[in-house]
């Protein structure tokens, strides 16, 4: 197994309490596969990635229990020094907001050839030219002369390509993708996501992608994590979650889709608010939202139940995940 995360807990401490933003959270990628993991914000997903990248902020955070096993190796018992040397080596991540995650007064080349003087000691000319390769490699145009230009100077989807470059860079074995197409009209959505699995089979690489858009994931994932409220409430391989959601939470985000057959509808929306992560209501934390909760859902919180009905392992954090299957 590439990467397994175990029962992870992370909290931070605020003015208003504890909030518990990571409860309990599992899940695994192997090699050249690729996990969607799925949420409204707030949910935890971006928290989790930060946690296994090393790179949460403590304080305010601060992770209480859990392990992050990559290769075997928990991540989380390793001293700073020997964690920076798995960051961008062998495993990267690429932000949502690439302008203001790339350096604005440094140029692309700059940023990009700084991965192989630090990590690989290479000269700066060299480095350089490693930097107009990446470029052209993630099809950005007249790399050549673009490299000495600054951040502000490219548009957007081609900033989230060069985000894509800067963590391909060392060729890692694993890369975080967290909302990698936000903000980018529906044409550089789809180019960028088909150049992430493009260089995902090139290079075999497990890939996690973070998004709230079931729509982006469709094509692209092996299996779906869905997370509310820190936690996961229903995982399975992507095309079972599609078929027949074992959540009722699932099945909310499927609906809140815009579809082409119902033109003129109004579109679906969960009602209400997702909980205040210092105030999670007791048993199921989705339960004030739920057309389907009962007495037992405001009291007990679900496991995450077994739910395999063929040879695919799947699971829901449901009481109620039969009539919800099968609804």
């Amino acid at each position: 197994m590439l990467l397994e995360v175990r029962d992870l807990h992370v909290e931070f401490h605020t003015r208003d309490g504890v909030a518990r933003a990571v409860n309990g959270v599992s899940y695994a990628v192997e090699a050249g596969e690729t996990l969607a993991v799925l949420g409204e914000s707030g949910s935890g997903k971006s928290v989790t990635a930060q946690a296994v990248m090393g790179i949460l902020d403590m304080p305010p955070g601060r992770i209480t229990a859990g392990e992050v096993l990559f290769e075997g190796r928990d991540l989380l018992k390793l001293k700073e020094e020997e964690r920076r040397k798995v960051r961008g080596a062998e495993m990267a991540m690429i932000f949502q907001d690439a302008l203001s995650s790339l350096n604005p007064v440094l140029t692309v080349g700059d940023q990009l050839g700084e991965m192989f003087t630090v990590h690989r000691g290479m000269s700066r000319k060299d480095a350089r030219a490693k930097a107009v390769e990446l470029m052209d490699r993630v099809r950005i145009p007249a790399a050549r002369e673009r490299v000495r230009q600054y951040p502000h100077q490219f548009s957007g989807g081609m900033r989230q390509r060069i985000m894509i470059a800067m963590a391909m860079a060392l060729e890692p074995k694993l890369i975080i993708a967290d909302e990698p197409t936000t903000a980018l009209d529906v044409t550089v959505q789809a180019q960028v996501m088909e150049l992430l699995a493009e260089l995902q089979r090139e290079f075999r690489m497990g890939l996690i992608l973070i998004t709230h858009d079931l729509g982006v994931v469709a094509d692209v994932a092996d299996k779906i994590a869905v997370m509310y409220a820190g936690r996961i409430v229903e995982s399975a391989p992507v095309h079972d979650i599609y078929k027949a959601p074992a959540h009722p939470y699932t099945r909310g985000l499927l609906d809140s889709i815009p579809r082409l057959d119902q033109k003129g509808r109004e579109l679906y929306a969960i009602k209400g608010l997702p909980p205040n992560l210092t105030r999670i209501p007791p048993g199921c934390a989705f339960h004030p939202r739920c057309p389907m909760a009962q007495e037992v859902c405001r009291t007990d919180v679900p496991p995450l139940y077994d739910v395999t009905e063929s040879d695919a392992e799947r699971g829901s954090a449901c009481h109620f995940w039969r009539e919800c299957l099968h609804g």
